[in-house]
C-alpha cells in the first residue's frame, strides 16, 4: 500500500500535489481510524534511477511539450506498476489525474492483493475442513487457527501483539439476503444473527454491526460468482471492543445457498488499513467447487 511519487518539488508543492494528496492518501473507507488509503513517499525526478526503482508502485509525473498517460509493468522488478503522467500544464497534468485515477488505484490494489495472496501462499492453513464443510478452497495463511466449529459455521483468527484479526465462514438459505428489496438491511441482520457466536470478556457480549454509522455496500464478482461487498464497522455490545469489518456474500446457486466470508480486526492502539488488505486478499483468493 505504498506509492513512490516521482515529481519535481515545484509542482509538488503546489496545485498538482494537491491533487494527488486528495486522490492517493485521501481516508480509507470503514476504518475506526483515519488511515491514508496509500502511504505516499515523494522523489525529485534525478532520483528516479537508482533505489527509487525498486518500488512496487510508482508514478512519475513531468511538465513536458506532450499531454500523455502510459502504463509500464515489470520494468526495474516485478511485480511493478510504473504509471507515467505529464501535461503542458499544471491544469493538463490534473485533468490527467482525473481520468486516470480510478484506473490507477484498481491496478494498485489488484497488484497489492495478488502479492498478498502470493506471499500467503507459501504456508497455507490446512484447507480439508474448509473443503468438507463448504466445498471451497481458501488459501487462508498459517498464524490462523481454528476458535469455533458449527454446523453452518466457522470462526479463524490470527493472534497479533497490537490485536487480532479474524476470519468467518458460513453459509445461509439463498433468498436470506434478496428475499426483498432491503439487501443492505438484509445482510446486517444477517450479520448481527450470527454475530451471538462472537463473544469477549464480559458476560452477555455479542457482536452487532455499528448502528450509528451505515455500512458501505456494492456489487462486485467473486471467483465468477455475483457478490455483495460491505465494508463498515463491528461493535461488541456491553463491552468497548470495535474495529472494521469486510463481508463478502456470494451468491452460490449451484449449493442453492449465500456464501459469506467476512474478515474483522481488533487493533485499538495500531493500523489496520494493512490488516484488512490481507483479509480481503485471503477473501478473494476463494475457489468454489464445482458441484
Amino acid at each position: 500500500n505504498t506509492i513512490s511519487i516521482i515529481i519535481d518539488d515545484q509542482l509538488w508543492y503546489g496545485e498538482v500535489g494537491d491533487s494527488i494528496r486528495n486522490k492517493f492518501a485521501s481516508p480509507v473507507v470503514g476504518l475506526i481510524q483515519e488511515e491514508p488509503l496509500f502511504t505516499i513517499n515523494q522523489y525529485p525526478a534525478k532520483l528516479l534511477e537508482g533505489f527509487m526503482t525498486d518500488g512496487r508502485n510508482i508514478i512519475v509525473v513531468k511538465k513536458t511539450n506532450v499531454t500523455k498517460f502510459e502504463i509500464t509493468k515489470n520494468v526495474y522488478t516485478s511485480p511493478q506498476n510504473v504509471f507515467r503522467i505529464s501535461g503542458k500544464s499544471v491544469s493538463d497534468i490534473i485533468n490527467a489525474f482525473e481520468i486516470h485515477t480510478p484506473q490507477i488505484i484498481r491496478i494498485i490494489r489488484e497488484t497489492e492483493i495478488a502479492e498478498c495472496q502470493r506471499i500467503n501462499s507459501k504456508s497455507l492453513l490446512n484447507r480439508a475442513i474448509l473443503n468438507n464443510k463448504f466445498h471451497i478452497k481458501l488459501d487462508v495463511p498459517t498464524g490462523y487457527n481454528y476458535v469455533l466449529h458449527k454446523r453452518n459455521f466457522i470462526w479463524l483468527k490470527k493472534e497479533m501483539v497490537s490485536g487480532s484479526t479474524s476470519l468467518l465462514i458460513y453459509q445461509v438459505p439463498i433468498n436470506n439476503i434478496t428475499k426483498n428489496s432491503d439487501i443492505v438491511g438484509n445482510i446486517v441482520r444477517m450479520r448481527d444473527s450470527v454475530g451471538r457466536y462472537i463473544k469477549g470478556r464480559e458476560p452477555n457480549t455479542r457482536m452487532i454491526t455499528e448502528e450509528a454509522y451505515a455500512p458501505y455496500f456494492s456489487k462486485i464478482t467473486i471467483d465468477g460468482k455475483n457478490a455483495f461487498e460491505t465494508k463498515g464497522t463491528w461493535d461488541l455490545r456491553n463491552d468497548f471492543m470495535t474495529g472494521p469489518f469486510i463481508n463478502y456474500a456470494i451468491i452460490d446457486k449451484a449449493y442453492n445457498r449465500i456464501l459469506v466470508l467476512e474478515g474483522f480486526c481488533y487493533s485499538p492502539s495500531h493500523e489496520e488499513r494493512d490488516s484488512m488488505l490481507e483479509l480481503e486478499a485471503i477473501i478473494k483468493s476463494v475457489k468454489i467447487n464445482n458441484r
